[in-house]
Formats: structure tokens, C-alpha cells, sequence
């Protein structure tokens, strides 16, 4: 049976001060009043029955999330009792649901991507789902098809056709240097893709493969799930689980994997409007802005001989006014207010933890 998986346990921590531990980005309602988690669920209707649905997160905002989504049950969330990246929430997730169904055919997305037009999106999941389905031990990732020289992602380097549209992969390329990302942007889509962080395997698939390249990691998850149903689940899965090694998907199963004759892994090529919101510049790409390219993303705003900047405010009272600002970043929140300039957002992580520090948890 097919199911879907939403990965929804990122701090967002480069959309400070928005992004809270308390409410992180995927939860704060700024897109039209619907938050990115919302429309990443939404995104699936019609592909994924509702209850096939299941969203991996920390236990922490377990509730906020089965009484702010419609069609979701507490039964369909799987609670980490802290991140350990992304290995051991796909491998964790993909233990339960084999649990629950040894068939299971799961597709992985996560809650801070912006993906339009929809149903061409969903064509292109339907394909992912068709290549595993119809061939064994195979994982698929969707590749971006670049729109720019882009470092800040990993990027796909395709082989030969394996089936319809999925070419094999040759290898995994982590962020690359500027003057490297220039030459992969320049061979064109048909050979480099943008790495998408979306996949499809079979439950049994990703567990072999963990089994085989993290074996330690994969037994301490199975002895977690082996007593899921048990009273003493909570007490194992909060000892073993912050235990667990951090390592990427990527790292761990997608690069070992791609260069194993006993697996296949291939792309589909996803080529739509895709953001990954994660950060203030990205976000700019989907607000309102005027001819001068000032970005608004919401609250009251008015800005004079300005230019690239982006204001935002969670208050709509509030009004932001500024004058002579160029490629800046301004967020007001109730107990923040964020300066930035915009070449600068990914350092706003930097900046987090440096309030984390001075502050504790009172602004973060």
C-alpha cells in the first residue's frame, strides 16, 4: 500500500525571530493564513488518502499539529523525543510503517518546500511511486532542475536511463564551491539536478539499506519499535532514541547506495516551481513586492527610496516604515525584531544561537 511521509521536525532557525522553538517555521501560519505544513499535507490530496498520511516531528508539537491539520489523526504522528537528522527519522518512520503493513511504499516529503502547479507535481510523485513498485531494492529522489548556480544545495549527477523518465544516479554532489556549481549549472539538467530531499523506497528497501551501511543504528531503532506497543515504549524510545548517531539520509543510505550493485538508486526529474523556504531570501520569492523589488510579508508597511529589501511583521497593527534601505532584511515579532542584510540570511542562524546564548530561551 502507499503511503506518505511529511518530514516536519526542522527548527527553522535562518527564519528568526518568526521561527521559534515553540512554533517553527513549518507551523506559523504566513502563507495566505495557512502554514507550510498545511499545504505540503493539502499538496497530497487526491495522490495519498488522507489516513495514509503520517508526519514525522518532535513529540513537542505533537498536539499542535493533529489539532491545526484536518483529515489527521494523533495515530498518523510519529514523535521523535529529539532530532537526530535525518537518517533515523526516515529509518524510524519507515520501522513503524512496516509494522504496521511489510508492503508499505512510502513517499518522503518535508513541510518547507513551495511546489506549484500541483497536479503536474503529483504526476511526477505518481512516476516515483511506479519505478520502486516495479523494480526491487530501488530508492528514488526527485531532482530540481537548476535555475541557477546554486550553492546551497547538493546536486545529482544522472547516468542512464533506468525507467520512463528516472535515470540511475552516478553520484551524490554535497553544496559545492561557487566556480563548481557554475560548471554543474552550465552541463545542463540532463546531467545535474538540484537534490530535492524528497524520495520514494519501500519500507523494506530503506531498513535493508540501513541495516547493511549503519547496522548499529538500525538495531537500536528495531529494539524501539519492537516494543511500540508496549508500557514500556515511552521509557526505550526516550533512552535509545538521543542516543542514536546523527548522520543525513545522504550520507548514510543515498551515497553508499548509488555505488552498491545491490541497490538501484535513480531520479525522477521534477521540473516545477520549487522553493525550499529556508531562509528570509527565499521566503521574499513568494510575498507581495512592488517595481522596486521591495518585498512585503505582512503587517502594515511603507518604504521610501528603498530597494531589495524585505519587511515582515506577525503583528498587522504594526506598521514597518523605513527609508534609504537597500538589500535588507527587516522581521518584527512581538518579542523581536530582526536587522539583517540580505546577502547575509544564512548567517541568521549564527545569530540564533548567538540570542540562545545571551538570552536562554526567552527569545528563541
Amino acid at each position: 500500500m502507499r503511503y506518505a511521509l511529511i518530514m516536519a521536525g526542522g527548527s527553522g532557525t535562518r527564519l528568526w525571530p518568526m521561527s521559534t522553538s515553540a512554533q517553527p517555521k513549518q507551523l506559523i501560519p504566513f502563507i495566505n493564513g495557512r502554514s507550510l505544513l498545511q499545504i505540503s499535507f493539502e499538496r497530497l490530496d487526491g495522490l495519498v488518502p488522507s489516513e495514509n498520511r503520517y508526519i514525522c516531528a518532535g513529540n513537542a508539537h505533537r498536539n499542535i499539529i493533529s489539532q491545526r491539520l484536518s483529515g489527521f489523526s494523533d495515530g498518523q504522528f510519529i514523535g521523535e523525543p529529539t532530532g537526530r537528522d535525518t537518517l533515523n527519522a526516515l529509518a524510524y518512520s519507515a520501522a513503524v510503517l512496516y509494522k504496521k503493513d511489510p508492503s508499505a511504499v512510502i513517499a518522503v516529503f518535508t513541510a518547507d518546500h513551495v511546489i506549484e502547479p500541483v497536479d503536474e507535481f503529483q504526476k511526477i510523485v505518481e512516476m516515483g511511486y511506479e519505478v520502486v513498485e516495479n523494480s526491487e531494492d530501488t530508492l528514488v529522489t526527485f531532482g530540481i532542475t537548476p535555475d541557477h548556480p546554486a550553492t546551497g544545495f547538493g546536486y545529482l549527477e544522472l547516468g542512464q536511463v533506468f525507467h520512463k523518465e528516472a535515470k540511475l544516479l552516478k553520484s551524490f554532489r554535497e553544496k559545492p564551491e561557487k566556480i563548481v556549481a557554475e560548471e554543474y549549472f552550465a552541463a545542463g539538467a540532463q546531467q545535474y539536478l538540484w537534490n530535492s530531499g524528497m524520495f520514494v523506497w519501500k519500507a523494506s528497501t530503506l531498513l535493508k539499506c540501513v541495516e547493511k551501511y549503519e547496522p548499529q543504528n538500525y538495531r537500536q531503532i528495531m529494539e524501539i519499535v519492537e516494543v511500540s506497543e508496549s508500557d514500556d515504549f515511552e521509557k526505550t524510545l526516550n533512552k535509545i532514541y538521543p542516543e542514536l548517531k546523527k548522520i543525513s539520509i545522504d550520507y548514510a543510505v543515498m551515497e553508499p547506495a548509488s555505488q552498491d550493485d545491490q541497490f538501484n538508486v535513480a531520479a525522477v526529474p521534477m521540473p516545477l516551481t520549487w522553493i525550499d523556504l529556508g531562509s528570509w531570501t527565499a521566503f521574499a520569492e513568494i510575498t507581495n513586492g512592488d517595481e522596486e523589488e521591495n518585498s512585503f510579508g505582512g503587517g502594515k508597511h511603507l518604504l521610501v527610496d528603498s530597494s531589495k529589501t524585505l519587511i515582515a511583521s506577525e503583528n498587522d497593527s504594526h506598521l514597518l516604515a523605513g527609508i534609504g534601505l537597500e538589500n535588507m532584511i527587516v522581521i518584527h515579532t512581538d518579542k523581536a525584531t530582526l536587522i539583517c542584510p540580505r546577502d547575509r540570511d544564512q548567517d541568521i542562524k549564527k545569530l540564533y544561537e548567538a540570542v540562545k546564548e545571551k538570552y536562554g530561551s526567552d527569545y528563541i
